[in-house]
């Protein structure tokens, strides 16, 4: 859940459009819904960085390993900035052949107007990461937690009222993180209700094309009502902070990117970690039952969790701005890598017994939430969101478990984003 993982969109292209020019055995997993993709195993005792040929005919590169990851991400040399350089991910098949054998063009100078910071690279992006920074302070997360406890607690209580049977995915792993972005964001309670629906529509994956897109025009509509309404009359939220704290102030249609930016980093992740972690307890008894035993495990379930199901696939990319070596492969300049993030949390270099989920691990830097400028500013509210979700889950439904076999559950192999659609469980 890196800053690059924030957005559902990016200027230039969406994660959705990549996922159609890569290989299907490098973003569908197999049988076992936890492990990274055939095709990425496969590649497991080769180089840590690969040729990746594209469906578009373009070829970029494949980073697998754990170290080479970490520089990628924390080089300059490889930008994030896919306004002004192409990414190979995001070019149709004729105009591959249009830059075949062509030197990369110098990127354009003007300054960007838009709040995409996930996709800008500094100085620009440290502009825009700072007035966010100074945004998540200390007591401000406090408060969320225990609004965080309090959704939790509210949504374990209802499902449990309505009988012995849920969807967990509605029901809890999709509400909890919009609540806490509405939270943050400074949404009145009497629209959160237009809120939850717009967003529930714009990024569910089974909605349709038209159906999408009209919810994100309403999203952004809604959006730029908030803006407005923060202009006249400021809180003390996020977005009011934004608007009125940042000199140069920001533009109205910054501030909606921003929150746009923040609202997919705040739901679509955090809420498939909830999902599929959950499965993942449940499909590891020998697991569930030492958090059971011993709650004081919940901070260290959290972060292997995030190791272990790594949910971005192969959604983070950067283009070379110049020649690089990177370990130890010559890259030229204007080439995409990308980097598989499944595979890089289970480098067997860096983690022992990689392909297992061990809750008592000794802990370990992971890239779930990436490295570098653009780690994820909101990592500490995402972990408490996991931390006091799937800790209240365990907690409150001391019976939980699958209501469907495993193998029933159907899991997001055809988005970037990897979790599970439902969840059907049971606590009787």
């Amino acid at each position: 859940m890196n800053d690059d993982n924030l957005a559902e969109e990016s200027p230039s292209a969406s994660p959705t459009a990549m996922r159609r020019i890569l290989p299907p055995d490098m973003v569908e997993r197999g049988r076992c819904p936890f492990d990274p993709p055939p095709g990425l195993r496969q590649r497991r005792g080769q180089e840590a960085v690969q040729p990746l040929p594209l469906l578009n005919g373009a070829r970029a590169w494949l980073v697998t390993g754990f170290e080479e990851a970490r520089t990628v991400l924390a080089d300059p040399r490889f930008s994030a900035d896919k306004m002004r350089h192409r990414d190979a991910t995001s070019l149709q098949p004729h105009e591959v052949a249009e830059l075949e054998g062509k030197a990369p063009e110098p990127p354009s100078l003007e300054t960007r107007e838009d709040g995409f910071f996930v996709f800008m690279d500094p100085p620009e992006h440290t502009r825009l990461r700072r007035l966010l920074t100074g945004q998540f302070t200390v007591r401000r997360m406090r408060e969320l937690e225990s609004r965080v406890t309090e959704i939790a607690v509210e949504h374990i209580e209802a499902m449990k009222a309505a009988g012995t049977e849920a969807d967990l995915v509605p029901a809890f792993a999709l509400p909890l993180p919009s609540l806490v972005i509405c939270e943050l964001l400074g949404v009145d309670y009497a629209d959160r209700g237009e809120f939850q629906e717009r967003t529930a529509v714009a990024l569910d994956s089974t909605s349709s094309a038209d159906e999408r897109a009209r919810a994100g025009a309403e999203l952004y509509a809604f959006m730029q009502r908030l803006v407005a309404a923060k202009r006249a009359d400021p809180a003390d939220d996020l977005l009011s902070g934004l608007v009125h704290d940042a000199n140069p102030p920001l533009t109205d249609a910054q501030l909606v990117d921003v929150a746009l930016v923040l609202l997919g980093a705040g739901h679509e992740t955090t809420a498939n970690m909830l999902g599929l972690g959950t499965f993942a307890l449940l499909e590891h008894p020998d697991q569930l039952a030492a958090l059971r035993a011993d709650p004081t495990l919940i901070d260290n379930t959290v972060e292997e969790l995030l190791r272990f199901l790594s949910i971005i696939q192969l959604g983070v990319s950067r283009v070379t701005t110049e020649p690089v070596t990177l370990g130890g492969v010559d890259i030229p300049a204007g080439a995409t890598v990308v980097i598989a993030t499944p595979e890089v949390n289970r480098d067997a270099q860096h983690w022992p017994d990689p392909d297992r989920l061990d809750l008592k691990r000794p802990r370990a830097p992971h890239l779930a939430f990436g490295h570098g400028v653009h780690q994820c500013l909101g990592q500490q509210l995402a972990r408490v969101e996991m931390k006091v979700g799937l800790g209240e889950l365990v907690t409150r439904l001391p019976g939980l478990r699958l209501a469907v076999p495993a193998e029933e559950v159907p899991v997001r192999n055809e988005m970037l984003i990897f979790g599970v659609h439902s969840l059907p469980v049971t606590w009787s």
